[in-house]
Formats: structure tokens, C-alpha cells, sequence
């Protein structure tokens, strides 16, 4: 490819990133990690990769319409950028004439010359076509909010109707910026009078008591407060969990599956930094996220890489008065952060990580002391990896009290027969989607 970076190379190089999650199975993050575009070029490649893959069942669709032979026929990156050029007409983001004339220039630098005129004649015939071709893809509601149809089935199940279409718009939105400010350094009024100051929007969440939401959003090294650790980026919904698991000073917490680390900073400002902390994760490279983090705010906790399950490799025999648990999970309560999610996550997945959530649960509780308190999270929207999980848990641990209908007393009310624990969906008051479930040891 051109050293050059002019559109039709950043469309290109789009292209074979798309093509990198949907033929390789890669994660997007991943493949752009090691990209290094900066300015607009950056801001261009990232639209359209991002853009592209949250699209991309609709794209496929309109493009299965479109052509003349089988889109699986074609070479992986003609067709991820036929889905980029779909994209950019769509979305209107980009004015048709520079869409379809640079999409065709893009065919050529990927080496299809040949395909060129193709190109031209799929993007041009959609523009002619484009509003009956949507009307008639659309009539299916998976088409149109561009999911795999096995998790809309599911949503719809779980959630009922309403609810599971609110949640698929919700995911296909931009995500907003939440900050969550570092108790130990200032306080929400402070920092949002200095993020105001520095011309945002800053909006507080009703019930995440550190979260502050920054509009528009911006890169968080530009934020005041971020660089020097009296901010960090957290999601509403992930600061919720330290509202339930209410770690005190001088407790011993166990943080596990914990990295990247957010919530183990969170529970460590929150008691000013004096609680026992360890953060545990089974992935060594992983790890080096929370102490990254742990460095950037000041703080300290023990870190150690280790798999939950196997409780005698890690733990030293003294129980903990508080543990979070974080489960790893289909992750389809993030879609909107992480559209490749779409397509990287399957139906048959979801049993084996529900299998393995329960081992975790009945690991994590062995470690809990009498009168703590365990705290499961998943940012699942399924109920096969929330509320089942902990349902059929209850039901083999009959000591075990689900204490979050009293502390969730205050929050919004869930659907009657929902099951235990309390799911948020993505877009309620804005924030992704999580699940939380907590659990007491009785003395």
C-alpha cells in the first residue's frame, strides 16, 4: 500500500481491519492498537472501522441484495470495503460523490483493479435504489438494528419486548464520556466546576455518586484532573458496583477478575486508601493495566495472577469482608463500546461461559467471611449469565442472602419475575449495560 495517507489509503487501510475481525475472528481494539494515524486520518479510519462493524449486519444484507454473485465469494477485504462504502452512503457522513469515488479509488491501492468498476456499480446502483432496498431489510428487526439474529431472540426472551428494542437502538448510539473523580483528591462539585470551566457539559449521575458525564466527549488526556489522578474513565454502570459492594476502611476485599482495574482504584478512593486490597486476575499481561492504573491515582493494592477457581494456588486461608466479582462474560451489555462484539460473539458461547461464571461463584463465596459480602457483575445483558447463574447458585447455597432487592431499593424498579440481582440495560440513564447481584454470608 501507498505511504501516502490520503482518503482513499485510510479507506483502504479501514478496509483491512474490518476484514481482520470479520474473517480472523480479531478484536477491533486489537488490530487498531497497532495502528499509528494521527489527526485526521486517525479520526477517519477509526469512523469507518467502528461505523462499519456496528452496521455490519444490515451492511451484509444490503449488500447480499445488491450484488450479482454470493458477497461470500469475494475476497475478505473487497467485501469489508463494499460495507465500508455502504456505510459512508448510509450514514451520510461523508458526501456521496467523495464516498463512492474514494471507496473506488481505495479498490485499487488493496490491488483490485479488476474490481473497480464493480465497486462503482454496487454504490451507485444503492444510491438509486437505496430507500426501497432499506425499506425491505428493515421490516426485520434484527436486520435493522443490525444484530446477530440469535441475541435479538434472546434479548426479546430475557427482557420482553419493549425493552430488548429500546436496548438494541441503545447499542447502536455513540457511547458517552463518563469520568468518575477521585474522591481522595476532590469532589464532584469541584470537578465539575473545572470541567465546566473548561467548556463541557457535565452532567452527574443519580445514582453512581463519583460519575460525571462530559460532553462532548474528548480525549481524556485533554480533561483537567486527568492526567494528575483526580479523574479516570469509567462507565456509570461499572462505578455502580462499588455503591453495592460498600468496602469499608480496614476491610480485606478480594477484587477478582480484576483487571483492567477500574473497580479496584474505585473501592481504594473510597476508603481513602486504607483497605487490604488484592487484585487478582488469571491473565499476567493484564495486570499490568491495574498497575498502570494504580500508579497513575497513587494507590496500592497486592496484585496476583492467578485463576479464581483454583483457590488453593492463591489464597492464604484468611477470608475477605468483601469480594467483587467480575465475572468474564459474552460482554453484549458493551456493544456500543465494542460493536465487533456483534460479530465476534456466538450463540454456543454463551452456555460455556455460563458454566463457567457458576465455578467462579462457588469459588469466590468459599473465600467470603461470615457477615461479608460478595458482589457478582457481568456487563452481560443475558439472563443465562446473570440471574440464572446466581438463581440456580442460591439454590445449592441455602445460607446465602440476596441482599440486593434492599439495596437496590431506591434505584429504578425491575420487571416483576425478573429473577435475582438487578440488570440495567444499555441506555438507561445512560450507561452500558451490567448486571449485579449481591450476596451476604450470614454470621
Amino acid at each position: 500500500m501507498s505511504a501516502r495517507t490520503g482518503p482513499a489509503e485510510v479507506r483502504a487501510s479501514a478496509a483491512i481491519i474490518v476484514a481482520a475481525v470479520l474473517d480472523e475472528g480479531r478484536s477491533l481494539d486489537d488490530v487498531l492498537a497497532v495502528e499509528n494515524d494521527e489527526g485526521s486520518a486517525r479520526g477517519l479510519k477509526r469512523s469507518l472501522c467502528y461505523g462499519t462493524l456496528r452496521w455490519h449486519v444490515r451492511l451484509a444484507a444490503v449488500l447480499n441484495a445488491l450484488a450479482t454473485r454470493s458477497p461470500d465469494q469475494l475476497a475478505p477485504r473487497l467485501r469489508a470495503l463494499l460495507e465500508i462504502g455502504l456505510f459512508q452512503l448510509v450514514s451520510g457522513e461523508t458526501a456521496a460523490h467523495a464516498a463512492v469515488a474514494e471507496t473506488v479509488s481505495a479498490a485499487r491501492v488493496l490491488g483490485f483493479d479488476k474490481a473497480a468498476g464493480f465497486v462503482n456499480a454496487i454504490l451507485r446502483r444503492f444510491q438509486r435504489e437505496q430507500a426501497d432496498l432499506l425499506h425491505a431489510i428493515d421490516r426485520d428487526v434484527a436486520l435493522r438494528t443490525a444484530h446477530p439474529r440469535w441475541f435479538v431472540d434472546a434479548l426479546r426472551t430475557d427482557r420482553g419486548e419493549a425493552a430488548a428494542l429500546a436496548a438494541l437502538d441503545a447499542n447502536n448510539a455513540h457511547p458517552p464520556l463518563w469520568v468518575r473523580v477521585n474522591s481522595m483528591r476532590g469532589d464532584v462539585a469541584w470537578a465539575k466546576g473545572e470541567l465546566e470551566a473548561a467548556g463541557f457539559t457535565v452532567t452527574p449521575h443519580p445514582l453512581a455518586h463519583d460519575a460525571l458525564q462530559v460532553t462532548p466527549p474528548a480525549d481524556v488526556r485533554s480533561l483537567p484532573g486527568f492526567m494528575d489522578g483526580r479523574l479516570s474513565v469509567q462507565d456509570a454502570a461499572a462505578q455502580l458496583a462499588i455503591e453495592l459492594l460498600d468496602p469499608q476502611e480496614g476491610d480485606r476485599i478480594l477484587d477478582a477478575c480484576a483487571a483492567p482495574g477500574g473497580k479496584t482504584c474505585h473501592m481504594l478512593e473510597r476508603t481513602n486508601g486504607n483497605a487490604d486490597v488484592t487484585a487478582l486476575d488469571v491473565s499476567e499481561p493484564r495486570l499490568q493495566r491495574i498497575r498502570d492504573n494504580l500508579e497513575r491515582l497513587g494507590l496500592q493494592a497486592r496484585i496476583m495472577a492467578a485463576d479464581v477457581e483454583n483457590v488453593r494456588g492463591w489464597w492464604d486461608g484468611r477470608p475477605y469482608d468483601r469480594v467483587l466479582l467480575d465475572v468474564p462474560c459474552s460482554a453484549t451489555g458493551v456493544i456500543r463500546r465494542h460493536p465487533d462484539i456483534k460479530v465476534l460473539r456466538r450463540a454456543k458461547d454463551i452456555p460455556t461461559l455460563a458454566r463457567k461464571q457458576a465455578n467462579l461463584l462457588a469459588a469466590a463465596w468459599g473465600v467470603v467471611k461470615p457477615g461479608g459480602r460478595l458482589l457478582y457483575t457481568s456487563c452481560s445483558v443475558l439472563a443465562a449469565e446473570n440471574e440464572r447463574v446466581v438463581a440456580a447458585f442460591l439454590l445449592r447455597t441455602p445460607d446465602a442472602l440476596d441482599l440486593t432487592p434492599e439495596l437496590t431499593g431506591s434505584w429504578p424498579p425491575r420487571p416483576g419475575g425478573a429473577g435475582p440481582g438487578y440488570q440495567v440495560l444499555p441506555g438507561e440513564t445512560g450507561m452500558d449495560g451490567f448486571y449485579y447481584a449481591c450476596l451476604g454470608k450470614p454470621l
